[in-house]
């Protein structure tokens, strides 16, 4: 038989078995280093570019912020 992890998982930081108390990580140092690595952009979440009007809605009103009624 091969040799598995414990039901827990390990830590994905540090490998060592997880601690239901701070899962997915086995300790706060961990869940901690997880912590600041994001703060600090290192870890990025991959996307398309800015979307600033998710809508769709491409009118003049909305690039410039001129309210509908203010435009005629």
């Amino acid at each position: 038989m091969s040799e598995r992890a414990p039901k827990g998982g390990r830590c994905p930081i540090c490998g060592a078995p997880v601690d239901p108390a701070f899962r997915p990580f086995c300790s706060k140092r961990c869940a901690d280093i997880d912590l600041a690595r994001w703060m600090s952009e290192t870890y990025v979440v991959p996307g398309g570019g800015s979307d600033a009007d998710e809508d769709g809605d491409d009118s003049e009103a909305t690039r410039d912020n001129t309210p509908p009624d203010k435009l005629h």
